[in-house]
């Protein structure tokens, strides 16, 4: 198992993308804490953890919010003495028109998927350098982060910001034997893609996009979330790895099977 004996906080983790991890990390060996804002699924899910025999509770955290990290991190060293890594999963999206969109709601989705990533890695580096045997930050950002869609101003934005953060995050965390890095997924079949999966025109759109001719399941991020958070990925850092079908480079569009 190539994370045993680790411990792993993952925001974001009572659905998707963020439970993906939780699942893949715990089926390595690692001991995982989920946390949410979600209560009720978080909760769910970590017992479905516990229930197929892996280490895993849930600790409720708004990442905006710095004293919520700040307990995030302490309740899984309370509970597991140590961390190693750090999932910064959590993220939202708000759809408007770029002349419709409110200051409110362009600051309500970076508080989440920027500021959050910051305070959650922030809070993280901490604990490792505390405990002086390094460790690996995980930042979840998009092909947003390169590529635009104009109704989602605010989540492109943050994706971006989220891309130029961890850059910064491992340049400084270098000398502490601290790894950061960032995985940039394409469309995956989350619940929030299952909205544009339901319209036919829509989904074909993106399938125009993406040359493997499918949206990738989150079981293919975790993966590769694995792999950054393991030994195998030992000599990289600050880098965003890009699970997304082929489509960043892709520069035309291809057939879509009907």
């Amino acid at each position: 198992m190539r994370l045993k004996g680790q411990v792993a906080v993952i925001t974001g983790a009572a659905a998707g993308i963020g439970l993906a991890c939780a699942e893949e990390f715990a089926a390595e060996g690692a001991k995982v804490v989920l946390s949410d804002v979600n209560v009720a699924r978080g909760e769910a899910a970590a017992e479905a953890l516990q229930a197929k025999g892996h280490e895993a509770l849930f600790i409720a955290c708004d990442v905006g919010d710095k004293a919520q990290v700040d307990a995030l991190i302490a309740g899984a060293v309370a509970a597991y003495g140590r961390l190693d890594c750090c999932v910064a999963n959590a993220g939202i999206v708000h759809v408007a028109n770029f002349l419709d969109l409110t200051e409110a709601d362009f600051d309500r989705v970076l508080r989440v998927n920027l500021k959050g990533v910051f305070l959650t890695g922030q809070a993280a580096a901490r604990q490792m350098v505390k405990e002086g045997h390094g460790g690996t930050i995980i930042n979840m950002s998009s092909v947003n982060a390169e590529l635009a869609i104009p109704a989602i101003t605010p989540y492109v934005v943050s994706k971006g910001g989220v891309k130029q953060l961890t850059k910064v995050m491992a340049l400084s965390l270098v000398d502490q034997g601290i790894r950061v890095n960032a995985v940039g997924p394409g469309s995956i079949k989350t619940e929030v893609f299952a909205a544009v999966a339901s319209d036919k025109d829509k989904m074909r759109g993106i399938l125009m996009r993406t040359p493997m001719g499918r949206a990738g399941e989150p079981r293919e991020v975790a993966r590769v979330c694995v792999f950054l958070a393991s030994d195998d990925s030992s000599y990289i850092t600050g880098q965003t790895i890009y699970p997304d079908g082929g489509r960043m480079a892709l520069n035309y569009t291809v057939p879509v099977k009907e």
